[in-house]
């Protein structure tokens, strides 16, 4: 840096002047001062226009929910049980439950199995297996729902049918969406639980183990206690990913708007919200009552969305007060005051009262399952025995010693492990297998025709990476300049705490709204019809905020001593960020925009509504022409054109190997970034 240079850096008042400056008129701190402020007002106009986008989607949601409101009245539409929109018939019960009960059922299943894959990769397995096992288990994440969706539909439903062949007339029920989500939902739950293990120090297990603990009892009574807030947004990301998924459910739970009877009977067909929106938004007439009513139930799926997550993050706060790191508000304060006469003597009977939820749902667990089969007298037998057994095994476990009950529960997690990896891995096997036939130069290089059952693929591959470039281009920089104002300008202050709050909620919001906005207000208020800009506008809304939150992280995590050197030296503050901070966090930055993109280009509904059609041609350059893509090309093979089984398997490897690579590429920039960095 030339003597020249260093005075543009300089701030303080003995800053000496150059002959140019003096010449033009300008003080050169004066110029980078206003250059500094625009950029602050830049970066911050990024996340104003980031939440702005928030705020109008739920008014636009709520404002063309207003005729449903008005005409059907909200209590009516909460408990009615028949919906029927051809026969003027619009209660959302059903949908509702059907929801919930994926949901719930999805979590039971996938919550427990996650974390005990979770804490074998933590605790039991060598570096080595912990090596593969963690980037298996995000390139699983990346694969898209309706991969998944294909799957379930081609292997899960006709396997239960041949299980439960008395029960499954036709394959597609509540159970088979369970089970699907919850092996969606299992990548995701298993990566963060054991980052949260991983987090908990290593004195606490030492202090522990020094008191006699067995390696078994120090995780189950310590390592887990400590790590629940980041096991608990594990379960909260798992359930987001159940109730926002839309064409997986669509594909397998059969789409009854009915409710199970009896309400645990897993073998009934539900629909789900989502479904409801996606499978009756193209034919609804705009402007009508059904129309309106679609809206109120987006509406109603981001309410209980918008639950969750405020739920989650509740959890999370009381985890981190109770461990210390952070400290009540004064509100909280005066609550727990207030409640402390209340919740004192609560304690001494909360192991009996965990004891007891857990032998009741142990019986009701065994109740409902049993009884679909052998009646209800039959299930109240079995719950029973349930209950005897669980009271015996906790007695056994006593008299058997501690060291063999570790080798038991580790063998048992080792095999759930190979078990889950195995399904995995066979559904993945599946789709290679059967779709290496169908790879030639003349499947990826030519047209599809017979409705898909003949020809290629090649509309298909363009429109995809079409929308992928746009969505870059448009979601990169406002992400980025989002994420550093947060990192390196915002304070903390209300503001700022309602903007953090706002992105957290629409990287939250399931992708069929931002489908159902994206048609709405672009395709059809706009005007721009079915076409590539409206696609890419509405990807890029929907992975914005998830390019924000990995932006601010990578940002943070740059060691500040590298910045508070570059200050040392004269350099301004902007200065620092532009040429100091950014590139030292470019890895993280560019690993969490590879995996929005991967994810964006996996996405079926929000295309759907606003980019992709059936069948083209030839590919399309244009921005105002509709394209097709991929995932809705794979998704109308599968459901609607019998007889493209070749080139459905075939249409899936290539999407899969699409966004697996963008997977793969990822986790190699991080890894390499971290080798070379060091933090």
């Amino acid at each position: 840096m030339t003597p020249q240079d260093t005075t543009l850096y300089k701030d303080s008042p003995d800053s000496v002047e150059t002959e140019e400056t003096l010449i033009s008129g300008f003080n050169s701190r004066q110029v980078l001062e206003r250059f500094k402020d625009k950029a602050k007002l830049l970066l911050m106009a990024t996340v104003v226009l980031t939440v702005a986008i928030l705020f109008f989607i739920i008014i636009f949601m709520a404002y063309n929910s207003l005729d449903a409101i008005r005409e059907i009245g909200l209590w009516e539409f909460l408990t009615g049980e028949v919906w029927a929109p051809g026969s003027g018939m619009y209660g959302a019960s059903s949908l509702i439950t059907g929801t919930l009960l994926v949901t719930g059922g999805s979590i039971l299943f996938a919550l427990p199995v996650g974390l005990g894959i979770a804490i074998y990769i933590n605790d039991v397995a060598s570096p080595r297996i912990k090596g593969i096992l963690k980037p298996m288990c995000e390139l699983f994440a990346g694969i898209p729902s309706v991969v998944y969706g294909f799957m379930g539909l081609v292997v899960m439903v006709p396997l239960l049918m041949d299980i439960f062949p008395e029960h499954l007339r036709y394959g597609t029920s509540w159970l088979a969406g369970s089970l699907l989500l919850g092996v969606m939902a299992l990548p995701t739950i298993i990566s963060v639980s054991q980052d949260a293990l991983a987090a908990v120090p290593r004195s606490y297990r030492e202090a522990s183990m020094a008191m006699g603990a067995t390696k078994w009892e120090t995780t189950k009574k310590v390592v887990i206690h400590s790590a629940i807030s980041g096991i608990s947004a594990a379960a909260i990301l798992g359930i987001g990913r159940a109730l926002g998924e839309t064409m997986a459910v669509m594909m397998v739970c059969g789409n009854s708007a009915m409710i199970p009877e009896p309400l645990w009977n897993i073998f009934d067909m539900v629909r789900t919200l989502t479904a409801s929106i996606a499978l009756e938004m193209p034919e609804v007439v705009h402007g009508s009552l059904h129309y309106s009513a679609l809206f109120l139930l987006a509406l109603i799926l981001m309410a209980i969305v918008l639950f969750v997550n405020l739920t989650a993050r509740r959890i999370v706060r009381k985890t981190k007060v109770k461990m210390g790191e952070v400290k009540r508000t004064p509100l909280e304060e005066k609550i727990n005051s207030m409640t402390a006469h209340l919740t004192e003597p609560m304690q001494k009977y909360k192991d009996a009262a965990m004891t007891a939820v857990s032998y009741a749902i142990a019986f009701a667990l065994a109740f409902m399952m049993s009884s679909l089969f052998i009646g209800t007298f039959g299930g109240i037998a079995i719950g029973a025995l349930a209950v005897i057994v669980f009271f015996l095994s906790k007695k056994m476990s006593k008299l058997i010693g501690s060291k063999y009950v570790q080798k038991f529960i580790y063998s048992t997690l080792g095999l759930i492990v190979v078990a889950t990896i195995l399904v995995l891995v066979v559904f993945i096997g599946i789709i290679v297998l059967r779709g290496m036939p169908a790879l030639s130069l003349d499947f990826i290089f030519n047209s599809p025709s017979a409705s898909g059952r003949a020809g290629g693929i090649w509309p298909a591959i363009v429109g995809t990476f079409e929308l992928m470039a746009g969505t870059a281009l448009i979601s990169f920089p406002l992400g980025v300049c989002s994420g550093v104002y947060l990192a390196e300008y915002a304070k903390d202050t209300r503001f700022v705490r309602i903007i953090r709050q706002a992105i957290d909620a629409l990287n939250g919001t399931p992708s069929i709204i931002f489908g159902l906005f994206g048609m709405s207000f672009l395709v059809i208020m706009l005007g721009w019809g079915y076409s590539l800009i409206g696609g890419c506008v509405t990807l890029s809304l929907m992975v914005l905020p998830t390019i924000i939150k990995t932006t601010e992280e990578a940002v943070t995590a740059v060691p500040k001593e590298i910045s508070e050197a570059s200050a040392a030296m004269g350099a301004s503050k902007w200065h620092t960020i532009a040429k100091v901070v950014l590139p030292a966090a470019m890895g993280g930055v560019i690993t969490g925009f590879i995996l929005s993109i991967g994810r964006a280009i996996g996405e079926t509904a929000p295309i759907m509504f606003t980019a992709a059609v059936a069948f083209k041609t030839t590919a399309t350059f244009s921005l105002l022409e509709p394209i097709m893509a991929l995932p809705y090309h794979l998704y109308v093979l599968a459901a609607e054109v019998p007889g493209s089984t070749t080139n459905q398997y075939g249409t899936a490897l290539v999407l899969m190997i699409i966004v697996v690579a963008l997977f793969a590429a990822a986790s190699i920039i991080r890894r390499r970034y971290n080798k070379r960095t060091g933090w």
